[in-house]
């Protein structure tokens, strides 16, 4: 599951959410919660990987202090990054939405 950065509505500050929306698609708040830390843990390595791909192009592999020098698209890059919503607003936009797949194993199904 790939989450569209440019694309988002998730807030950029702190917002108050309804208790009964979070919990609604399980009955438990602290069930929905755990699904929430799980995919914002999943969405936080996939912008973590994003970004050093994309400063790994950057990176010259010289040992000489005086050669380094400040280069415009790495920090418009880096500046992009710090802009983005948190993991975990982008993770409870996608459970409001919808938008994450969730099962519970514990259950068991009568055949």
């Amino acid at each position: 599951m790939s989450t569209d950065l440019k694309n988002t509505t998730a807030p950029v500050t702190t917002t108050t959410i309804d208790k009964n929306r979070v919990d609604a698609p399980t009955d438990n708040i602290y069930e929905a919660i755990s699904i929430i830390a799980k995919r914002a843990t999943q969405i936080n390595t996939e912008i973590k990987k994003e970004l050093l791909e994309k400063l790994d192009e950057f990176a010259t592999y010289n040992d000489s202090l005086d050669e380094i020098f400040e280069n415009k698209e790495q920090i418009e890059v880096s500046k992009f990054y710090e802009r983005l919503p948190k993991p975990q607003a982008l993770a409870v936009e996608e459970w409001l939405e919808g938008k994450i797949y969730y099962r519970n194993t514990n259950t068991t199904t009568e055949e």
